[in-house]
């Protein structure tokens, strides 16, 4: 079973104070930036300190700088102290991440993995793959606070069912025959929340942004000041289903015209049945049916970064494994985007993740790095 904080350190709101300080300390931090900080006096720090030192938690930094008299010592949290695991579900594949508790990877890996409208074929395949992750990457059990997951679909608000993932065929599906067998605990969410949650974090500003994933499907997340917001029932950010083209091209969700049908990583596999790479390969080529459908993809993606736009007036972040490749292609579309958008002097507001590669999978195991570092 995976170490838990609590077999060492009983709980206290005043460590965990110092401890989320110094986790998101940004610049040199010591005993006596905490205690101001934190608004504490330097014995009181110092005793919480010695904690989280004999648990692990924390180190110095080697850091020094002169403060007049004597230097301060530098301190830092130990990122590995704890690992999660993350898992990101296709429909053919799952991607698999081991962070720290920076959200630096650790480890990666694409599995094969077929899915059934009701789970039923996955009965306990994923905790053996788990196991085999684990084990490759000689990946310390003790160390382990769970396994997030991410499904490009709606959870029920019980957390015990997929109402409907439209790419991957399921509806009001329970969840227990995919997480039957793994031996530590589990958090179940979609991928677009995980993924945009992710990127709020790493950019380490508690702003307000929508996130875009670009994946197989189209998903997303609204985050205001930092934070996810799930809207009333749970649906906010899908905005894959935005009509871009009425009557337009059928989605899996069964309507026409939607963004995901025109803008996802599948139309690009159904039109030509190659791989992203062997796509942008061509458009650098200069394959004249590789390029109208790039720049027809841009231009149904602007429509609805416009829609987004118009709605939140925030950034909108383009993140998925599919942004791995727009970098080149970013001018363009912020032209389309300026184009269609009366309001706006440039379009600056459309970034790119910062986390491109493996955000999905980062982006699940986020949830118990964060239930750790506000718990220590």
């Amino acid at each position: 079973m995976p170490y838990s904080f609590t077999d060492t350190l009983r709980p206290s709101s005043t460590r965990s104070r110092i401890y989320r300080a110094l986790y998101d300390a940004r610049d040199f931090c010591s005993r006596q930036t905490l205690a101001r900080d934190c608004e504490l006096s330097l014995p009181t720090v110092h005793q919480y300190l010695t904690e989280l030192f004999q648990a692990g938690l924390v180190r110095y930094s080697g850091e020094e700088r002169a403060t007049g008299g004597r230097k301060a010592q530098g301190l830092d949290i130990v990122p590995d102290a704890r690992i999660a695991l993350g898992v990101s579900v296709t429909g053919h594949h799952l991607r698999l991440s081991a962070v720290d508790l920076r959200l630096e990877e650790l480890a990666y890996r694409r599995e094969s993995f077929e899915l059934d409208a009701h789970l039923g074929r996955t009965d306990g395949a994923m905790a053996g793959i788990l196991e085999e992750f684990l084990d490759d990457f000689h990946l310390d059990r003790k160390r382990l606070l769970g396994v997030g997951i991410s499904i490009p679909g709606l959870i029920s608000p019980d957390g015990r069912r997929i109402s409907f993932a439209p790419t991957l065929g399921i509806r009001n599906a329970p969840l227990y025959p995919l997480i039957r067998g793994i031996d530590y605990p589990v958090h179940v969410e979609n991928d677009g929340t995980a993924s945009g949650h992710a990127e709020s974090v790493v950019r380490r500003q508690k702003e307000s942004l929508a996130y875009l994933s670009l994946e197989e499907g189209i998903g997303g997340a609204v985050l205001i000041d930092g934070l996810p917001y799930p809207g009333s029932g749970a649906k906010s950010g899908e905005f894959g289903h935005i009509c871009v083209e009425p009557g337009g091209l059928r989605c899996s969700c069964g309507r026409c015209g939607c963004l995901e049908a025109y803008c996802s990583a599948a139309r690009i596999e159904s039109c030509f049945g190659v791989s992203l790479e062997e796509f942008f390969r061509g458009v650098e080529e200069h394959r004249p049916d590789y390029e109208a459908l790039l720049f027809d993809m841009l231009r149904h993606l602007a429509i609805g970064i416009n829609s987004i736009h118009m709605v939140l007036d925030c950034d909108v972040v383009l993140g998925g494994f599919l942004s791995e490749y727009l970098q080149p292609w970013l001018p363009a579309l912020r032209q389309y985007v300026l184009a269609g958008n009366p309001f706006a002097e440039n379009a600056d507001f459309v970034q790119l993740s910062t986390l491109r590669r493996h955000i999905t999978s980062l982006g699940a195991a986020l949830f118990f790095v964060r239930e750790f570092v506000t718990g220590v």
